[in-house]
């Protein structure tokens, strides 16, 4: 049973706080629904647990596990064409119903979800990224918020190695977990899913939850950057690409911003594919709200140049891309080499 199995790859918990010691009363910080585990209970996620009055996490395995291009994650400011190994484990606190990772994200929640996890140690991921000469480690694929843990222990270790550390989430996170975390990231892709909170709570979500990480994660000095998939007929008007354009560009009109192109998937097979010009609609509309880097992505080569990173000065283009291949890069320094501009991001290992 594979519920037995990840049983089986845990280690006790660090992101939780004693309600009642007597009874074994736990509460879970690690993601903001913030569980109350009474003894044998299970978190939302349904892979965090209270054994005995003790919190236990997934810890030593993997279910996915890919040396990917940076841009894939996406992240366009951290070092541009080079190779990030993704890992990933199961469970999800959301579930979201377009979820495109969902055979993963939604285990022990989904009867036709779940796969046999992969055993591992934090040294032999770190060895891989060093063979696949990965110059980061990205936590992706489900939840890394409700892995946070096991996160931190390869994080370390890659970081002695010089590499950079990487979480591509859903920004459902506590201050307690970004504390725990931060020390260890590099950089935070937040996935903001909608401006309405109605919607958000459909996703199993709350959308200010959400805000607070956006914002916690930029005041803790991580690199921050934006994804919202635009689907049609959930978030795709103008009013509330505005709304989710200023919100970005009030936290830092330097956080890039990426809309991205949806696909039927899981259980929402109605609407069609984002067409093109929807998301050089929410671009534009992302470079009016006073954002200086926004994207559009999942459909090379059809949404004009807004695969590329231009200079925010002078206009230059600095960075050329096609899908997740970077053709160009004319950076020199994180600066612009027409007119000298500084480029946020991090340019170097």
């Amino acid at each position: 049973m594979l519920q037995k199995q990840l049983d089986a790859l845990t280690a006790p918990g660090e992101l939780y706080e004693v309600v009642d010691a007597e009874a074994g009363t736990l509460r879970c910080v690690a993601c903001a629904h913030r569980c109350l585990l009474k003894a044998g209970r299970r978190g939302v996620c349904q892979v965090r647990f209270n054994e005995s009055g003790e919190l236990r996490v997934p810890f030593g395995y993997v279910s996915a596990l890919n040396a990917d291009p940076i841009e894939k994650k996406p992240f366009y400011h951290v070092l541009p064409g080079t190779v990030a190994l993704s890992f990933g484990m199961l469970g999800c606190d959301f579930h979201c119903p377009y979820c495109q990772n969902w055979s993963i994200s939604q285990t022990l929640r989904d009867q036709h979800a779940g796969r046999a996890p992969d055993p591992i140690s934090a040294d032999e991921l770190v060895r891989l990224a060093m063979h696949y000469r990965a110059s980061a480690i990205a936590s992706t694929y489900n939840e890394p918020l409700i892995t946070a843990e096991w996160a931190a222990a390869i994080f370390k270790k890659a970081r002695a190695k010089g590499m950079r550390t990487l979480y591509v989430s859903n920004g459902n996170a506590t201050p307690e977990a970004l504390d725990y975390i931060a020390p260890w990231l590099d950089a935070y892709k937040i996935d903001l899913k909608t401006m309405q909170d109605k919607q958000y709570r459909r996703l199993g979500g709350v959308l200010q939850h959400v805000l607070d990480t956006i914002e916690g994660a930029h005041a803790r000095g991580l690199w921050v950057e934006v994804v919202t998939l635009i689907v049609p007929g959930f978030n795709d008007s103008s009013e509330e690409l505005w709304d989710l354009a200023r919100y970005v560009a009030s936290v830092s009109p330097d956080i890039p911003w990426h809309v991205t192109a949806f696909h039927p998937d899981y259980k929402m097979t109605a609407p069609g594919h984002t067409p093109a010009d929807t998301l050089d609609r929410a671009a534009e509309i992302g470079v009016e709200a006073g954002l200086r880097f926004v994207y559009a992505g999942n459909l090379p080569g059809r949404t004009r140049d807004w695969e590329n990173t231009r200079c925010p000065q002078c206009n230059a283009t600095l960075i050329t891309r096609f899908g997740f291949q970077v053709r160009k890069n004319v950076l020199k320094g994180g600066r612009c080499p027409n007119c000298g501009a500084v480029i946020p991001g991090i340019w170097t290992s």
